[in-house]
This record gives structure tokens, sequence and C-alpha cells, in this order.
């Protein structure tokens, strides 16, 4: 496994090279950073601010390019090793050990690079906020690093995310990972083709109403499927149902998942921490569900809870199960 800390910020040195990174769904970098051009294919990027844990993924496709960056550097020595001071002047100083020159603008030179561009949306985890600055600094393979692209130590990261207070799971890698692995590249993207219509039809066969808190406005509701999309690729008749935006990430997540016997919700112990999630637990489903969701809830309930508790996933055959159908 092969993890990457990747710095995403809105300072302006990044801003000015054209980057229009949005950490859910894509990031960019070009062949003057350092690792450019090691990062590859179903390796995991963690992003952060600089301050503070953003979020990570699953790299499912990097696209290449040509274009220009610029280049500022000391207008003495001629290096790059240069910073910029925000309270002494002059504003610029070298940091090249035999030279430290001091100056008030850099040397700017446009040169060609290789673009990078990381497509990551199909497992995207949000951890705003759950490790701090520092903390990622003392979990990348060297510390002391000051590049935008930094190996990270896996396995001392992810212990560091699923345990503890606001405790997430990060199984969703492991499955994202598997798919790219296989090949299917293609499958894992959220492009997710006719999930306009697939929603469209939840909300004929529910009306208005998130399946675990009850009415709700249409414009706050999601079309959430009872099974991994990313790994089949199909909107299934009988696969989704509407839930309320923040509970539907947590379904995603499997921090509240569907009791396949009960019909009813069950939510982790440390989602359980926050009053308006522990009062969802236990509690039945607010919509009536047809026998032909139940294999859905099924599957979900394996990939998230039946694994933890030493039993074998439930699968779901459902590879002639109808489609819903393309249009309004």
């Amino acid at each position: 496994m092969t993890a990457w800390l990747m710095y995403l910020g809105e300072d302006a040195k990044r801003v000015g090279q054209g980057y229009d990174d949005h950490p859910s769904t894509h990031y960019s970098w070009n062949s003057r950073v350092p690792n450019s051009a090691t990062v590859a294919v179903g390796d995991t990027i963690v992003l952060w601010d600089g301050k503070t844990l953003l979020g990570l993924s699953v790299i499912e496709d990097i696209k290449t390019g040509t274009g220009t960056a610029d280049v500022s550097s000391c207008p003495k020595c001629g290096k790059a090793d240069i910073a910029e001071r925000k309270t002494m002047t002059p504003r610029y100083r070298c940091w090249t050990e035999d030279c430290k020159h001091e100056f008030d603008a850099p040397q700017v030179q446009t040169v060609p690079v290789t673009t990078y561009r990381s497509l990551h949306e199909a497992a995207w985890v949000d951890l705003r906020g759950q490790v701090s600055g520092p903390e990622l600094r003392a979990l990348c393979e060297q510390p002391k690093s000051q590049n935008a692209l930094r190996r990270l130590r896996w396995d001392d990261f992810r212990t560091r995310v699923e345990t503890g207070k606001n405790a997430t799971s990060l199984n969703i890698v492991d499955e994202a990972r598997k798919i790219i692995a296989g090949g299917h590249t293609t499958r894992v993207t959220r492009a997710r083709k006719g999930q306009a219509p697939f929603r469209a039809s939840l909300l004929e066969h529910f009306g208005e109403v998130c399946a675990f808190t009850g009415p709700m406005p249409a414009s706050v509701l999601d079309a959430a499927h009872l099974y991994s999309y990313a790994d089949k690729a199909k909107h299934y008749e009988f696969g989704g149902l509407l839930l309320r935006k923040d509970v539907h990430r947590l379904f995603d997540l499997g921090q509240i998942a569907i009791d396949p016997k009960t019909l009813t919700l069950d939510v982790t112990p440390q989602t359980r921490a926050y009053p308006d999630y522990d009062k969802l637990h236990d509690q039945p489903l607010t919509v009536t569900l047809d026998k032909k969701h139940e294999k859905w809830i099924k599957e979900h309930w394996g990939m998230h809870r039946a694994q933890a508790q030493g039993t074998v996933p439930a699968q779901a055959s459902g590879t002639n199960e109808a489609l819903v159908p393309h249009s309004m």
C-alpha cells in the first residue's frame, strides 16, 4: 500500500499556477514537484491544507498532459530554494547554503512541464479536521520533508483515523483498491450515468421521505445505493433508498446500517456519541420496503457488519435485476 500526503492549499503559489483542485474529486501537480512521476493509479491520496486533514481516497486514474510553469529563483545564484517572508524586508531570501541572498523580487522563468491530474471521487472520505497538521507531518516517512507530495506511513495513519474519538472506518479504501487492481478503473468512477432517473424513480416510489428520518424536502434527499455502485456500475430498481444528505454519507461509510433481520437501524458506537444519530439506533425504517430490497440490504450489511462479526457477507446475485429506466 502506497499512500501520499498531498498539500492542497489556497496560497498564491498554487493559485498562480492555475490549479483548480477540488479535494473530493481531483488534484493537480506537475513535473517540477518531487515524486511527481512516482504517484500511481491505486495509490491512496490523503489531502491536507497545511493545518489539518481534509480527507482521503484512492486514485482511479491520472490524466497527463503538457503545460508551462513559472519557476521563481534567486537572482544571484539562480536556484529555486527561496522563501517569501511575510513581515521582513527584503521580501525574499535564498536558502541555498552558499548563497543566503536577500532580495525584493525573484527571478521568474517560464518552463515546459508535464502536468498530472488525479481522479479520485469514488472512494472519497471527508475527514476534515480529524487529524492536525503536526500529527500528519509526524506520520510521514520523512517528517521534516517540505515536499507537496510526501509518502505517508499508511498503517500508522489508518490506526490514527480508525481509533479514538470520531473514529472512521476506511474499509472503502480496501474495496476501491481491489476493484482498481482487478482492472475495473472505469467502473470505480462516480460518473453514475442514470443517477437523475434513479433518484426520480425513488421519489416516485417513496415520496419526499428519508428512509431513516422521515418526511424531508426533496432538495435535501439523495438517492442512496444499498450496494457498492462503484463495483456494480448499475442502478438496480430495488437497490436504493432516499436518504437525507448527512445520513447518506454515514450510510456509505457503514456508520449506519440496516439490520437485515429486524429492518432496524444499527448505528456504530462512535457515531452514537452524537445525540441526533444516537436516537436513530434500533429505530425502524420510516418507509415500507419491497421484498426485493432485502437482498441489497443484506449486501450492505455484509460489507460493513458481517465481516466484523466473523461471518461471511451475504452476496446479492442481482445480475439480472431489472434496471431503472433511463428516462424521467
